[in-house]
């Protein structure tokens, strides 16, 4: 289900509705409770088949869906939603585990939240999650062309490689963006992380390698040889400079 952002509706912009998956009362209470009093709308749901059909009839702007429920976890969940629904997702778990993050991510979820934490912490991950979510297409732009195998679609959100178009995730295209925004300069981790996932995450090195990596077996045509994304060691990353058509040397997230 191809959606709108938040930004494209007006009652969502100002009170987005949230969808809550969680087989803990007290949990979604807190939860409930926590966003309410900064101006979100709260439904819930208490298992994953609940949280499907919740998303299929609510169109919630956002899903925080916890991992250990039983019958249908929550990774299956996730793995369900995305057959579906681009809605961003942040799980919830009490394990924190660098596997576990992985294996949500890997399966399209949009962050990651280690139980227990607080009120500051649930709004401001919100918060960002749907900031990244929103305003994916600038407004003065359309396809470029970075040579004669990749372009990106900045009114779709999608990359043409090889002339197939491949649909990238709302937090892949901000990277992407950014990168070419600065084609042919180095942008340093902290840089990328708050422009992308938003200043709370400026030490989250492990998020912008995962994605880079996305990114790379996405656009690449040899991940392990990058010819667009380069690493620069210590430093951060850098898009070729499409512009005079120049390249340099690069390496491995």
């Amino acid at each position: 289900m191809n959606r709108l952002s938040p930004s494209s509706v007006s009652s969502t912009e100002s009170h987005p509705l949230v969808l809550v998956v969680d087989d803990e009362p007290r949990i979604i209470r807190f939860v409930r409770i926590n966003l309410e009093m900064e101006g979100f709308r709260v439904i819930e749901a208490s298992d994953g088949l609940d949280a499907l059909n919740q998303v299929r009839e609510k169109m919630p702007d956002i899903v925080l869906l916890d991992v250990m429920m039983p019958e249908m976890d929550g990774f299956e969940t996730l793995r369900m939603i995305r057959e579906m629904d681009s809605v961003p997702v942040i799980m919830l778990t009490v394990r924190s585990s660098e596997a576990d993050k992985v294996r949500g991510l890997d399966l399209g979820a949009d962050d990651y939240m280690t139980k227990p934490f607080s009120p500051r912490e649930l709004v401001s991950r919100v918060r960002a999650v749907l900031r990244r979510f929103q305003s994916l297409t600038p407004a003065d732009a359309s396809l470029l062309e970075i040579d004669s195998r990749l372009s990106v679609d900045f009114n779709t959100a999608e990359v043409v490689v090889d002339g197939e178009r491949v649909k990238l995730r709302p937090t892949e295209f901000r990277l992407l963006r950014h990168l070419i925004e600065n084609a042919g300069w180095t942008v340093p981790h902290s840089t990328l992380l708050s422009k992308v996932w938003g200043y709370e995450y400026k030490d989250e090195i492990s998020y912008l390698r995962l994605y880079i990596n996305y990114l790379r077996k996405k656009i690449e045509p040899n991940p392990s040889n990058p010819r667009y994304i380069f690493t620069e060691r210590g430093m951060g990353y850098r898009f070729i400079d499409y512009r005079v058509r120049s390249s340099g040397a690069g390496g491995d997230a």
